[in-house]
């Protein structure tokens, strides 16, 4: 595993759901299959781990409380046009939570995967 690349894990409902969009829509490259527990996808260096229930990452914390998919934390791509890029996976059916907006440092709008995660999709100024 290389050691400059950034891990990040989502809880996910259906790994191989969550698979399928992240490598048909994102352009996400899928490197470990163990659906329905757990699948690794990955862009550039970022390694996305995504795990169901069934997953070791899925079992219930000692005061009982289970980890579950969505919440407001994410991780963020950059595209150098944001407008397209949002006008062509709207084609496509994707969810958004929110519209294009802008900030001081480029414009933000926020996709949904299929589990209720989070995607910033960003265009800096």
């Amino acid at each position: 595993m290389d050691t400059n690349s950034v891990n990040i894990r989502y809880m996910v409902e259906n790994v191989d759901n969550a698979v399928q969009f992240y490598t048909q829509y994102l352009g996400f490259t899928l490197t470990t299959n163990a659906a329905p527990a757990f699948a690794a996808v990955i862009k550039g260096n970022l390694r996305l781990l995504l795990s169901s229930r069934t997953s070791s990452a899925g079992k219930a914390m000692p005061d009982g409380s289970l980890p579950v998919p969505g919440g407001w934390n994410r991780f963020q791509l950059i595209f150098d046009d944001l407008e397209a890029e949002v006008a062509k996976l709207k084609s496509q059916g994707l969810h958004f939570r929110n519209e294009i907006i802008t900030g001081p440092g480029g414009s933000q709008i926020l996709l949904i995967d299929p589990s209720g995660n989070l995607i910033e999709l960003f265009q800096p100024i």
